[in-house]
Formats: structure tokens, C-alpha cells, sequence
């Protein structure tokens, strides 16, 4: 039996091609794998002693040879098959061990074009494709962390039975088509291609996903950074389905602000914003807000932690305390609460495009990043500039809440946020009767009807910002002119399905 080896990792390669050794198994090997093997004592064979062919074009061309192909793909069963190797004198490969040049890593280094286009690996996925077809014959190996599969395979059957070799092959197919698809985004620079092709990887197997009868796991870009995905978890509990989502939304609130700032998250909505002359401040609005909802909640905030915030922070149960950073001494607090998730946002978020999936589809857009197009004050008082503050605040907090999205602000607080319901109204006498004493209301989109305003005119609302656009709208502004409430359109809608 023979094995070709030939891996960019080096991790367990010794002991699993000793081991191949030891077993009888005669070890190829090419270039830098060839020298560490021989290095250390194992008797291996270059493959241009077996091709008859040496490398050339700086190592570009190796593998790619018929001699090292026929070899792996060769059907055994086949007569005629067999009678081409026999009349060539070409031998079987019976193990192709290979991992790939480093793209996904060195995609994102300071590299020039070139230099990233050497790191296409273009023979070590051609033979691990040819070995994963022809697995019945062929124990394809991509990955280090399966050695010790196929050694007790070996030495509890004597071979790998073929399940483990479908299993295997699976994986290499997987691995090449995140491969490739990292090579086709890099490459095509095309937003919405002919064929969306993503490669992601697993990064934690999860519990269990929204309820616990659901299977879940986390998966992370392999190419590019991100805000959930560069993080520390400097404490607590393992991250949930429900963990994960809500510290985005909850972190991306909170990166839309440049004062300090501070965003509780409870059920994938926020529940109490604010921002505040320090983060401690910014903390105790945004707990105003709501006392309630935040109870179990995901806090967010925008500056470092201090001792003073920490001791806040654990005054109430909460699963996950999430910022840029955190003084030690307001670790050494927050970690008095043992199963209380404290994360480290190390980026803020990156994200151009989101994915939302449909049954049999993918739907692909940009992300919402554009908060208004143009300022048109339609009404005949206008907003003062305390107003126009406290509206552009709620924008930003407007189009993270489920539409219909209607968000009540006093004095930068969101004092009443609401949203998910079939109708605007609706949510618009929730967020009032939870803001009541706020002078500013924002509306994701626009108004049908008057009713809204007429509503917003009972609770004290002076001053409403929203996107403009329906048919209607002069029956908007009639109705702010006659209760005296100012009204800005923005232009731009932030539905949020």
C-alpha cells in the first residue's frame, strides 16, 4: 500500500505517517513535506521518482501528473482500469493526506495581489477531489484532527471500513468548496454573483438553537473580520443561540453612536437606550428606560467598564454584559457573578451584506447603514434643535426594532420602543403609553393614516420624525398643523422584518 503525503500543516504528521510506515504503507511525499519526513528518520519517496517528473515552475507543478492521478482514480474492479495501470506500470495510492495552502489567512494579511494569489492552492485540492471520488479505494485526509480516527480505524479493522470513507470524503468536498468559495469572492469582487457561494466555518456546536428541540450551531466567515466573531468571552456561561443573536443587535446599536452609550437587548429587540455624558450615565438611562424588560437582558455598551458601572451592572440579573473593554478592577466585580457572560468586543461590526433564509432560498441585501436621504420639514412649526437631536437618536435606534417600528425619546433616552405589530397604530400606543413625558416620536415608515399622530397628540408629543412617502401623507400633516406638532421626513424607511 502506498500513501502520498503532502501537507502545508505540519501538526501530527510524523506520527501518523510513522505510524503508515510501521504499518508497511511506503510514504511519497513532495517538497518542504518530503525534507521534514526524511528529517526525522522516515523512509519516504519523492514523488518525482515516482512521475519520472521533477517540480518545475516554483512547485506550481508536482502532483498534476497522470502517473499520481491514475493512481487515485483508478476504479480496482474495474478490468479494464486495472489492465491501463498494469500496461503503464502504474501502481495505486491508497491514502492522499493533504492540507491546503493558508488562503483564508493570508487573504487577509498586507499582502500584494500576487503575492495572495500564490497562496490558491491548485494540486492539493485536485488530489484530495480524486481521492474523495474514488474513496471506496482511497482514504482521502484533509484534516489533522482525523490521524487518530484512521489509525484506530487500521489497527481495530485492519483497514478504514468504508463509512469512515464516505465521511472522510464528505469532508474534503466540504473543505474545497469553502476553499474555492473564498477564492471566487476574493476574485469576483461581486456582491450579488450568478451563484452565491459562502464559506463559513464552524466555530462553537451550540447547546441547542431558539428552543431546546432545535439542533444549532455557530458558524464565522472564513475570510474577513467581524464583530461577533472577534470577541473574548472573559466570563460566564457558554453562548447560545439567543446569547449570539442579541449581542449583535444589541452591539450594533451601540456602535451607531460616537457619545457614550448604552443599549439593553431583551427577545432580539432593544428594550432601553440612552447615551450620557460618561458610560456610567449612559448605564443608568438606558436602565430608565425600561426596569422591567432589561431584567434578563443583554447589555451593550459603547466605552470601557469601570469598578463604578461593574457594581451597577450586577445590581440585577443579567445573562451577557458586553463592551471594548474593561478595567480589572471591573472585571474582578462582574466576575462575582459566576454564569454572567462578560465578552470583549475586539471589532465593530462589518458586515456589508445579511442573509436571511427562506425555505429552498437565500434572500441577500446590503445592510441598512443609511440613516436618512434629506431633511423636509413639511409642517408649519418646526422641530427646535433639542428636538432634532432627540429625533436623529431615535432614528438610530428605530431601525433595530421590528417593524412596525415606532420609538418614543426623551432627552436622548428611548423612554418607549415598540414594534412587531401588524399595525402602526398599534405599536404606536404601545411606545407612548411606555414614554409618557416625551416630547419626540420616529416612525420606521411611514404613516397610512392620521391616527397615528392623533395619538401622539394625546400623550404631549410636540415633534415627529419619520420617512414620508404614502399617498397619505398630507393627512399627516394636516393633522401635526392642527395639534401644533412638528414633523420632519428623512426619506429613507427602516423596516425590519
Amino acid at each position: 500500500m502506498r500513501a502520498l503525503i503532502s501537507v502545508y500543516n505540519k501538526e501530527g504528521i510524523y506520527e501518523f505517517a510513522k505510524f503508515l510506515s510501521d504499518k508497511g504503507v511506503e510514504i511519497i511525499s513532495t517538497g518542504g513535506t518530503f525534507r521534514y519526513l526524511k528529517e526525522r528518520g522516515i523512509d519516504v519517496v519523492e514523488v518525482s521518482s515516482i512521475t519520472g517528473f521533477d517540480e518545475i515552475l516554483d512547485g506550481r507543478v508536482k502532483t498534476l501528473h497522470p502517473v499520481v492521478h491514475a493512481g487515485l482514480l483508478a476504479v480496482r474492479d474495474n478490468k479494464e482500469h486495472v489492465e491501463q495501470l498494469i500496461k503503464r506500470g502504474i501502481e495505486y495510492i491508497d491514502f492522499v493526506v493533504v492540507n491546503l495552502y493558508p488562503f483564508f489567512e493570508k487573504v487577509e494579511e498586507d499582502l500584494k495581489d500576487d503575492e495572495k494569489i500564490e497562496f490558491i492552492d491548485i494540486g492539493g485540492p485536485s488530489m484530495l477531489r480524486s481521492a474523495a471520488k474514488n474513496h471506496k479505494y482511497v482514504v482521502p485526509l484533509c484534516d489533522p484532527n482525523d490521524y487518530a480516527m484512521v489509525m484506530d480505524e487500521i489497527l481495530s479493522y485492519g483497514d478504514v471500513r468504508l463509512e469512515k470513507r464516505r465521511y472522510l470524503a464528505g469532508k474534503v468536498f466540504n473543505l474545497t468548496s469553502a476553499y474555492d468559495a473564498a477564492i471566487s469572492n476574493y476574485l469576483l469582487d461581486d456582491d450579488f454573483p450568478e451563484y452565491l457561494t459562502l464559506s463559513y466555518k464552524k466555530s462553537i456546536d451550540l447547546r441547542y438553537g431558539e428552543n431546546p428541540h432545535q439542533r444549532a450551531a455557530y458558524y464565522t466567515n472564513t475570510v474577513g473580520s467581524g464583530a461577533i466573531k472577534d470577541f473574548e468571552k472573559l466570563n460566564g456561561k457558554e453562548l447560545s443561540y439567543n446569547n449570539l443573536k442579541d449581542m449583535d443587535i444589541a452591539w450594533k446599536v451601540v456602535c451607531e453612536f460616537d457619545e457614550p452609550c448604552c443599549c439593553a437587548v431583551k427577545h432580539n429587540s432593544p428594550c432601553g437606550v440612552a447615551v450620557g455624558e460618561d458610560i456610567y450615565d449612559a448605564y443608568i438611562r438606558a436602565y430608565e428606560c425600561d426596569k422591567i424588560s432589561i431584567f434578563g437582558g443583554i447589555v451593550a455598551l459603547n466605552r470601557r467598564v469601570d469598578k463604578r458601572t461593574a457594581e451597577k451592572l450586577i445590581e440585577i440579573f443579567l445573562e451577557i454584559v458586553i463592551a471594548p473593554d474593561f478595567d480589572e478592577d471591573a472585571l474582578i466585580v462582574l466576575k462575582e457573578r459566576k454564569n454572567l457572560r462578560v465578552i470583549k468586543a475586539l471589532s465593530t461590526p462589518k458586515d456589508n451584506l445579511e442573509y436571511i433564509s427562506v425555505d429552498g432560498g437565500i434572500l441577500v441585501q446590503d445592510v441598512d447603514k443609511k440613516l436618512v436621504s434629506e431633511f423636509r420639514y413639511v409642517t408649519e412649526n418646526k422641530p427646535t434643535d433639542k428636538e432634532m437631536e432627540d429625533m436623529l437618536f431615535g432614528m438610530k435606534v428605530v431601525k433595530y426594532v421590528k417593524s412596525n417600528a415606532i420609538v418614543v425619546v426623551k432627552n436622548k433616552m428611548a423612554i418607549g420602543i415598540a414594534g412587531g405589530q401588524v399595525n402602526r397604530i398599534w405599536a404606536a400606543c404601545q411606545a407612548l403609553e411606555r414614554g409618557k413625558g416625551a416630547t419626540c416620536l420616529v416612525s420606521d415608515a411611514f404613516f397610512p393614516f392620521e391616527d397615528v399622530v392623533e395619538k401622539a397628540n394625546e400623550y404631549g408629543i410636540r415633534a415627529i420624525m419619520q420617512p414620508g412617502g404614502s399617498i397619505r401623507d398630507k393627512e399627516s400633516i394636516d393633522a401635526c398643523n392642527r395639534y401644533g406638532i412638528s414633523m420632519v421626513f428623512t426619506g429613507v424607511r427602516h423596516f425590519k422584518h
